[in-house]
């Protein structure tokens, strides 16, 4: 059944790239209405939490992605094809069958207190947002800032949300050790084509209210303007700037 699913990216489930079989109603069988789609959420636990890569073209070694799947349901999300891996659809799922990792903490505390363990800044929210919705009810990324505060590890983060404003607290305190790096995406600063890519995500002025308190706490913050998007946001870069 597809179906115009209200505050999502998407409004129906694609194949994913493993399936064998797809089928598929002809026209009249459709049946076309609005449907309010509840987020689902699942736990799992990680057999290791700190991703590492090498490449020159991305700016930080080590990375923490404590959720799967991301609910602010942008269209543009990189991240999609991801839960393929778990047999769900890039679509509609992704934003809608959120998966968050229960022994983040621990597994993390227990990887950088092993022997031989390297320091390098981790970053968090390359993937998925770790700001996104569930995040009020998990708590799993403030539980991470706690724990870099308290072993005085490097830390930055990247987000669309201004639930970051939650944690000004321990930002503040990571930032005076000079710890800490927060990086709001701008993509565009109109209200009504934010909502159509960015459906669930803060929307593009309060954002820039984030910005500004971040700043006026002392808490290092830039901006990142990305994707740029041909004819929908490319003439917007320098209002963003300024």
């Amino acid at each position: 059944m597809k179906f115009n699913a209200r505050g999502r990216g998407y409004s129906q489930n694609i194949p994913n790239r493993f399936n064998k079989k797809i089928i598929e109603r002809i026209d009249s069988e459709v049946e076309t209405k609005s449907k309010i789609i509840l987020t689902e959420l699942s736990s799992s636990n990680a057999k290791s939490i700190i991703s590492t890569n090498n490449s020159p073209d991305i700016p930080f070694d080590k990375s923490v992605n404590p959720y799967r799947g991301c609910e602010h349901g942008c269209v543009y999300c990189f991240a999609r094809p991801t839960h393929a891996y778990l047999d769900l659809s890039p679509s509609l799922d992704f934003e809608t069958k959120i998966f968050y990792k229960a022994n983040t903490k621990d597994l993390l505390e227990k990887e950088i207190t092993k022997s031989g363990y390297q320091v390098k800044t981790i970053s968090l929210g390359n993937v998925t947002d770790t700001y996104q919705p569930v995040e009020k009810a998990k708590g799993i990324t403030r539980e991470i800032l706690k724990l870099m505060l308290k072993y005085k590890h490097p830390v930055s983060l990247v987000t669309k949300s201004s639930l970051v404003e939650r944690d000004i607290d321990l930002l503040a305190e990571l930032a005076s050790e000079n710890l800490m790096h927060v990086s709001l995406t701008i993509t565009t600063l109109k209200k009504d084509l934010a909502h159509k890519m960015e459906p669930r995500a803060t929307a593009p002025d309060r954002r820039l209210k984030t910005i500004r308190l971040l700043a006026q706490t002392g808490i290092p913050v830039s901006v990142l303007v990305a994707p740029i998007i041909p004819v929908l946001t490319d003439q917007e870069l320098e209002k963003i700037l300024r």
